[in-house]
């Protein structure tokens, strides 16, 4: 079997790459951040930008990784991790300047495994230009042993990429995004795979360039769906779309309309989550209370979710998985629960239609 093959978000699972929190910054950047970041976290980030990760709140989020590397661990699945970033020098390029990076955390933002090939997303989120380069090693050493390795073209981030004076649209008129068209953008974050099927999501940091380039890139063999989105605040689509295994899709209705899913779906089985548990830990996070769906698949039975998600746990219980509960809540103060988190490197199965 090739050392990289992944075609679905659930075929059983044999090596993932799982982020590190240790080193990490606070983003310097406020223009994404003062969109995409949910309005109670923003006061407190403002005042911390650029700042090291408070000791703590890293400790916390290491003991939700060392436990979900166990869970891994026990499922016999191997787990790699990127080298340890340096993330607090500033850098540049000829047009713009920040005054550090952020984190390792999430491999899922950075980088999309199709098949056999590993893709470098066109970020669009300035404090992120750098952020493969700790991943870069086990890049290097999947492309030896037979992996595919892609990036695809690395934008300017010139200020025309994004909308000057931008603000979220107020109901009732259409939506715009803060970044525009200058050049492809998106967020490997944005995109499910369902076998030959990607489902992709526009939003504050994928434009249509980037859709359109994934799209030509991937070629006849694949069909890349676009998914509409009615969060104001849109930014990865893994807490709003979930295909958890062959006819099973979960489906956020506050970020999507479920009667606005691709036609593809019609045959499936749409499941609607209960509302999440919000706890004083995620009221401090960068994500929005909804980051309880970032679950994780460990094959189509088995599924990583929050530990204080009781309502959904029993959820997925109604509806025919096992859930496997981990304490994570903490990463969410960088950005990411199980999902972004984790890059599925190897599953079992080969290419499929599942429409």
């Amino acid at each position: 079997m090739p050392v990289v093959s992944s075609h679905n978000e659930w075929d059983p699972l044999e090596e993932v790459v799982v982020g590190r929190v240790d080193g990490a910054m606070t983003s310097s950047w406020e223009v994404l951040d003062r969109i995409s970041v949910p309005p109670a976290a923003q006061e407190h980030l403002g005042a911390a930008a650029g700042t090291r990760m408070p000791q703590e709140v890293v400790e916390e989020a290491q003991r939700g990784l060392e436990e979900l590397i166990g869970i891994l661990h026990d499922a016999h699945v191997t787990v790699r991790r990127p080298d340890p970033p340096d993330t607090s020098r500033p850098f540049a390029t000829p047009a713009w300047a920040v005054a550090n990076g952020i984190s390792a955390a999430n491999p899922r933002d950075l980088l999309l495994v199709v098949g056999d090939e590993i893709i470098e997303v066109p970020m669009a989120d300035r404090n992120r230009y750098f952020e493969t380069w700790p991943y870069r090693g086990l890049l290097t050493e999947y492309f030896e042993r037979g992996a595919r390795w892609t990036a695809a073209p690395k934008p300017r981030l010139l200020d025309a990429q994004y909308r000057p004076g931008y603000e979220i649209p107020p109901p009732g008129e259409e939506m715009t995004y803060l970044v525009t068209e200058a050049e492809p953008v998106f967020d490997a974050a944005d995109v499910m795979r369902c076998g030959r099927d990607l489902f992709m999501e526009r939003s504050h940091v994928t434009n249509a360039l980037g859709l359109e380039w994934l799209r030509r890139h991937l070629g006849p063999d694949y069909r890349v769906h676009e998914v509409v989105s009615r969060y104001p605040r849109a930014m990865h689509i893994d807490t709003s779309l979930l295909p958890l295994a062959p006819g099973k899709v979960l489906v956020n209705p506050e970020f999507i309309d479920p009667e606005g899913l691709p036609s593809v779906f019609r045959s499936w089985d749409v499941l609607i989550p209960p509302d999440p548990v919000v706890t004083p830990v995620m009221q401090r996070g960068l994500m929005s209370a909804w980051s309880s769906l970032n679950v994780f698949m460990l094959d189509p039975d088995h599924v990583v979710v929050e530990r204080s998600q009781t309502p959904l746990i029993k959820a997925f219980e109604q509806w025919g998985f096992d859930p496997v509960p981990c304490t994570f809540e903490h990463y969410t103060a960088f950005g990411g629960a199980f999902h972004c988190a984790t890059l599925d490197i190897r599953r079992t199965g080969p290419l499929e239609t599942y429409f």
